[in-house]
Parts: C-alpha cells; structure tokens; sequence
C-alpha cells in the first residue's frame, strides 16, 4: 500500500477504523506526506471512536500540515450522544490509489504488533489488492462516506471506471450499513451456508451468532457439508469469546469442526463455499457487524482464487488446536 501511495499521481483516499502510529502507521503517513507534497490529492476518513488516540495525536496535525485532509468519522463525544446514536461505527476498511488499485480486507493502519492491545499479538489479517472495474465500485462507497462528514462532492472521481483486467475474474463488492440494505451480509451468509454442497470454511475472530446462523450451520454439517469454524484461542472480548463457546456443543454435536487459532489474533474475516466462491469481508460474525456496523464485503466469484483463499484459511487451521467435547 505504501509502494502505491508512492507512486500515486492523482489521488489517495484512505478509510479505516483504526489508524495506529507505530511503524504501519508511520509508513503510511510518510507516504502520504510525499504524496501532498507531489499535488497528489489525499484524504484520510478515520472513524472517530476506533482511531481515537491518533486522532488527537501531534502526527495528524503533521499531516495536515503537509496537505493530507484528514476527517473524523461519526464523531463521538458526550454532547453528540445527546442527538445521534454513538454505537453507529465505520469499520470499513478500504484505500483506493490514483481510481484504479483498491484494498480491502480486515486490516487496519497497524502493524502485527498492535501496539493498543500487544498482550493478544500478532494479529492475523487478510487483505485484497485489486485492479479494475470494481475498484470504482470501492470509490464510490468512499464518496460517498466522506460527503456524510464532510458535504464536500467528489462526484467527478467516479466519472471514470478502470478497464476490465485482461485474465480477471467476477468480483462484486457488498456495503452494508444503517444507509445500505445492512440485512444484505447476514441473508448473503445464510444462503451460502444453505446453498453449500461440499465444504464450508468460515474464520471470524468474534463469531456472536443468531439462531438462524446456528441453525443452517448444523444444518449444512448434518446433510453432510464439510463445516469448519476457525477462531482465536484468545480472544480481547473475554465476554465475545464466553459467548462463542457458549455454542461449541451444540455445533459440534452436529458435525460442524471448530478449530482455535494458537498463533496469535486471528481477525482475518473469510468465507469460502465449494472451492467455488469467496468472501473477505471487514465484518465480524456478529450482530453489531451485520445491524450496526458500516462494513464492506468482496465476492470472488472464481474456482482458482477460492482455492488460493481456501489454502490460507487451511494454513490456519494447522496453526489451529481442534476442539472436542469432554
């Protein structure tokens, strides 16, 4: 990301939950800072409640400094919890470089390390970089987030879409949020367990789920879909990780695999169905994410990518300790 930014020549649009000043963070702003610096237009959107600290650090007013806008997402203080729900959050995650590169995934601006919450490191991510036509599609949700804050209209940036990519694959990216259909995740879920004929991997690092989702996970491992579940084995939600367990048995029970990751935070958010498709998404597999949350979602709607996909969620799986019922 940083490499981009670099050799941006028009635009940098950044939008993130949490933006840490350590190392990732330093990298990123200094890239940034040249980019200002070269004409480059660069804009960052930080959501006012995960990226706090760095929000009233002296490095924000450094960049600004240098011509980087940076904007406060949902601000959150006691007088606007007076007029306007604070539990509405940005937890999207997405840069688009020059209208063509894209990223998404679960990644924030912060090293492995995770300097708010080292005691739980590395932190273990999974991001896409993406070239063509749906990288407008990333744009276009960033415009559309920034004029929420700002009522500035970047309209004209979403006036050119790149070129489908020769080789590329169907990819489709899913907002959801309180001004989106913010059903669109939870009912996208449901029907890929329902629909699934082989094989189900799902990894999550808060996995809060309703009935419904219990239900048509057992459901697809008692028809005889191979179901596994990955999840941290130590989780920074003590009461997230005591209701994830809370569900163990009766998943279990139904054939369903649950394995926990040892090596570290798994906050890598993935779903593959079939070897067939593919879903990286910025949401956990909880209420909050799936009513609450802005989030952003990526389908990839290819066999070859799925299966890469699919090796890294089995890479976890090894680093994994299964759980069994005692």
């Amino acid at each position: 990301l940083a490499e981009d930014i670099e050799s941006a020549q028009s635009s940098c649009h950044l939008l993130f939950y949490i933006f840490v000043e350590d190392e990732a963070g330093w990298r990123i702003g200094e890239a940034l800072k040249s980019a200002a610096s070269r004409g480059v237009s660069c804009r960052l959107l930080l959501d006012s409640v995960g990226s706090r600290p760095f929000l009233r650090s002296s490095y924000v007013a450094s960049l600004r400094e240098a011509g980087v806008e940076v904007v406060e997402s949902l601000p959150a203080n006691l007088v606007r919890m007076a007029f306007a729900r604070v539990d509405l959050r940005n937890h999207r995650k997405i840069a688009v470089v020059d209208g063509c590169t894209g990223y998404t995934g679960s990644q924030n601006i912060a090293a492995a390390a995770f300097a708010l919450k080292p005691e739980f490191a590395p932190w273990v991510d999974c991001m896409l970089r993406i070239r063509g036509p749906v990288v407008g599609d990333l744009q276009a949700i960033f415009v559309r987030d920034w004029f929420l804050e700002t009522e500035e209209p970047l309209e004209g940036l979403l006036a050119e879409r790149p070129e489908p990519r020769l080789g590329g694959v169907p990819v489709q990216i899913l907002p959801t949020g309180p001004n989106n259909d913010n059903e669109a995740l939870a009912q996208l879920a449901l029907a890929s367990f329902h629909g699934a004929r082989e094989e189900l991997i799902l990894t999550t690092p808060y996995f809060v789920p309703g009935e419904a989702e219990v239900v048509s996970l057992c459901t697809a491992a008692k028809r005889g879909v191979s179901v596994h579940l990955v999840v941290p084995a130590r989780n920074d939600s003590p009461l997230v990780q005591a209701v994830s367990r809370s569900h163990y048995e009766r998943l279990i029970d139904a054939g369903v695999e649950v394995f926990e990751y040892q090596e570290g935070l798994l906050h890598a958010k993935t779903l593959t169905v079939d070897r067939d498709l593919a879903l990286v998404t910025t949401a956990n597999f909880d209420r909050r994410s799936f009513d609450l949350n802005f989030e952003v979602s990526t389908l990839v709607y290819d066999s070859d990518f799925a299966s890469q996909l699919r090796l890294l969620q089995r890479d976890y799986v090894v680093r994994s300790s299964a759980v069994t019922l005692t």
